[in-house]
């Protein structure tokens, strides 16, 4: 789903703000929770949790959900499944409305912090695309008048990348929690055998992440995150006219593409193949070895002899085209 939307920036020759010379006007502060009517009587009297970044640990969200045992019951979490049997474009719909509407049930018993989470997905259950999930709720609780009552919280394993977190926060999630990253982290850590903590290996990329969120924000002049959350500063490209002004309300979409039924084709296919009998999984991404670039830690080794037998090979294949 996140690559359907493209960045919005400002178009002018040098960028609004310098991430790196003027950090100090930047900042990834995120407010968890509902948020108070700055006019009315009552402002300055609710509570809201801070967090100094919007990326979650583990740790982090276990906290969240048991936080109303900790203090004196201001806050209320709820878990909503964010999973669904797979199927056509029709079912993927009908997951998405009983999303929407167990959210608004339970904003309307005075639960302020919802955890949108596909965790529960598994063989049997399709994982619906995070960006998908948390705009529909968003929006739906927008039309509904409840936005200002709750926060969101997204537990997902989609996300991985900056442009990934940027999607989720520009389409209302005020934290996210890549728990398949950490996890994917912590693999890498033990079959390394780095010499780094758990800890230090988890706060290095959301360290990344964060400097690549503020980057992106900088690009369009925006100083804070909290300014950042809900504002959907992108272009959809590829996504059809109705599913943009159902689920991405207010986006700007130039050109018409999929609907829900090639959405839950392509959701269904990915899901099929991670939970399938065979182990030859496609690598994906865009990310590819070059042979002259910069030298990273996973970078490939090349052997001499081998390098030298493919250069006599390669001049070789030139010399008898020449010929002919």
């Amino acid at each position: 789903m996140y690559d359907y939307f493209k960045q919005n920036f400002a178009q002018v020759t040098n960028p609004p703000i310098d991430p790196i010379r003027e950090a100090m006007v930047m900042s990834l502060v995120s407010m968890i929770g509902p948020r108070p009517n700055l006019l009315g009587h009552h402002a300055g009297t609710h509570k809201r949790l801070e967090v100094t970044q919007p990326i979650l640990t583990d740790e982090d969200l276990h906290k969240i959900r048991g936080i109303h045992d900790v203090l004196d019951g201001a806050f209320r979490t709820q878990t909503l499944d964010a999973t669904w049997a797979g199927g056509t474009g029709q079912a993927l719909e009908a997951a998405l409305k009983r999303l929407c509407w167990e959210a608004t049930e339970a904003v309307l018993a005075d639960i302020n912090v919802l955890v949108i989470t596909d965790r529960t997905g598994g063989k049997d259950r399709v994982p619906i695309p995070a960006a998908l999930a948390t705009a529909a709720v968003h929006h739906h609780l927008i039309r509904q008048g409840l936005r200002m009552q709750t926060g969101l919280v997204v537990e997902t394993g989609e996300a991985r990348e900056v442009h990934h977190f940027c999607v989720l926060a520009g389409y209302g999630a005020e934290a996210i929690n890549p728990y398949v990253a950490f996890a994917t982290l912590e693999e890498l850590r033990q079959e390394r055998e780095l010499e780094l903590s758990a800890e230090k290996v988890r706060a290095n990329y959301i360290k990344a992440i964060g400097k690549g969120m503020l980057k992106v924000m900088s690009k369009m002049g925006i100083s804070t995150f909290q300014s950042y959350c809900g504002a959907q500063i992108f272009d959809a490209v590829g996504l059809s006219s109705k599913v943009v002004d159902q689920y991405f309300t207010g986006t700007v979409t130039m050109i018409e593409g999929v609907g829900l039924d090639e959405i839950a084709a392509e959701t269904t296919a990915r899901h099929q193949r991670a939970f399938g009998d065979t182990d030859a999984i496609d690598v994906g991404g865009i990310y590819a070895w070059r042979v002259n670039g910069r030298r990273m830690p996973g970078t490939l080794r090349r052997s001499p002899t081998c390098s030298t037998r493919c250069a006599a090979t390669c001049r070789t294949s030139t010399a008898i085209l020449r010929r002919a």
